[in-house]
């Protein structure tokens, strides 16, 4: 049997990583790309893009998608970043586009009315 490393602190390096992680954003707003999956409606081709605040925490963008596609809060609506996975309501917007933005600057969110992923 083997046994572990338990680490009593992180790297130096980690440490001033995670220091500066959602203290400045490069971008004052992002491109968030919504596309739908499954059958889940597709939106109007001028809300298939929509800028949002780079502080904003992930459940204003599930609120915008809600209010666009007119879904109920009792309905059920699954987002995934990058078709991967689903982040936390209470994520950051910038921190998920700084991590997971695609070639154009932008985050691309699937969305689907019943669960696609994992």
């Amino acid at each position: 049997m083997t046994a572990s490393l338990v680490l009593t602190s992180l790297p130096r390096d980690a440490t001033a990583a995670l220091s500066e992680v959602g203290t400045t954003f490069t971008q004052d707003k992002v491109i968030v790309r919504f596309k739908p999956v499954g059958s889940a409606p597709p939106l109007p081709a001028r809300r298939e893009r929509s800028t949002i605040s780079s502080t904003s925490k992930f459940e204003a963008v599930v609120a915008y998608l809600r209010r666009t596609l007119k879904v109920r809060e009792t309905d059920s609506l699954f987002l995934y970043v990058n078709s991967t996975f689903a982040p936390a309501l209470d994520e950051v917007v910038g921190n998920l586009w700084r991590c997971f933005k695609d070639s154009n600057d932008q985050l691309n969110v699937g969305y689907s009315m019943t669960p696609a992923f994992g």
